[in-house]
């Protein structure tokens, strides 16, 4: 008999059931400790009466650790077939509670067919996570349908969500993140805690929306600044904002931001009065 709670098997034999060898190229690594999904789970807040998108289950670590947490439904979107039988006997096991789609995520839709209140909880993949996180901050509705983003990246990745102007890690990510919601560093996971152990040390990040951005700014416009701001980072604005528009003087002027800074040194509201201007 299983010392689940859910009365499912350990992860490892599960695993070796199916022969679900994690795959490089998917950006596997599955974590096997349900004391450690279930801590994830629960950083997320209660999640009694609420649905869960994940991406990227594997052979549902998270996956159980929601569903044992109380999660009213979970609908995981899993790209990987060797991945389904496993995930199959965990929706029998819990009523079918849990619901997947077989596909890429970055293309299945799922968001539209969560019914509310319902919050997003992810080991994301490594290759997808990044892409991901900026689809859903830069989403034209907001506030989102969502009520909180619960995931995990690498640390680097983490720390750039977090960062503040004049860091070295201050980019693209962190402006976009801060403009709509509070990010936080959860906590952090190590790499031995994964299998196969990635190279890097993890962290699960907690994003909140706010109600309204910090500062006024169309999406699109944010998204094209921050881009050209950060993608020449060592050039000042003046130089590096050509890549948005031809010009870029005009741009700073109007915008009230000097065009000798540098992105690293445009604060939240610097950016954001430039998108304005753009």
């Amino acid at each position: 008999m299983s010392g689940s709670p859910d009365g499912l098997p350990p992860l490892r034999e599960v695993i070796a059931e199916h022969g679900l060898a994690a795959k490089k190229a998917l950006g596997q690594n599955f974590l096997l400790d349900l004391n450690l999904t279930r801590r994830i789970a629960r950083a997320a807040g209660p999640l009694e009466g609420v649905e869960v998108l994940e991406v990227g289950p594997g052979p549902g670590g998270l996956t159980r650790a929601l569903l044992i947490e109380g999660a009213a439904r979970v609908l995981a979107v899993e790209r990987d077939p060797r991945c389904l039988p496993a995930l199959a006997q965990i929706t029998a096991a819990h009523d079918g509670r849990l619901e997947v789609i077989e596909g890429d995520a970055l293309e299945a839709g799922a968001e539209a067919r969560m019914r509310g209140p319902w919050r997003i909880v992810s080991n994301l993949p490594y290759y997808v996570g990044t892409e991901l996180l900026v689809r859903w901050l830069e989403a034209e509705a907001w506030p989102p349908g969502w009520d909180s983003l619960t995931l995990m990246f690498q640390r680097e990745v983490a720390d750039r969500i977090v960062a503040g102007p004049g860091s070295k890690t201050w980019g693209r990510l962190s402006v976009l993140a801060q403009w709509r919601c509070d990010a936080r560093i959860a906590f952090e996971v190590p790499a031995s805690a994964f299998t196969p152990p990635p190279k890097v040390t993890s962290a699960v990040v907690l994003l909140r929306p706010l109600a309204e951005p910090r500062f006024p700014a169309p999406a699109a416009a944010l998204r094209r600044v921050t881009a050209a701001a950060f993608g020449q980072r060592r050039k000042m604005l003046r130089q590096s904002l050509k890549q948005a528009t031809p010009d870029a003087l005009g741009l700073c002027a109007r915008a009230g931001v000097a065009e000798t800074l540098r992105a690293d040194d445009v604060d939240l509201a610097g950016f954001c009065a430039l998108a304005r201007a753009l």
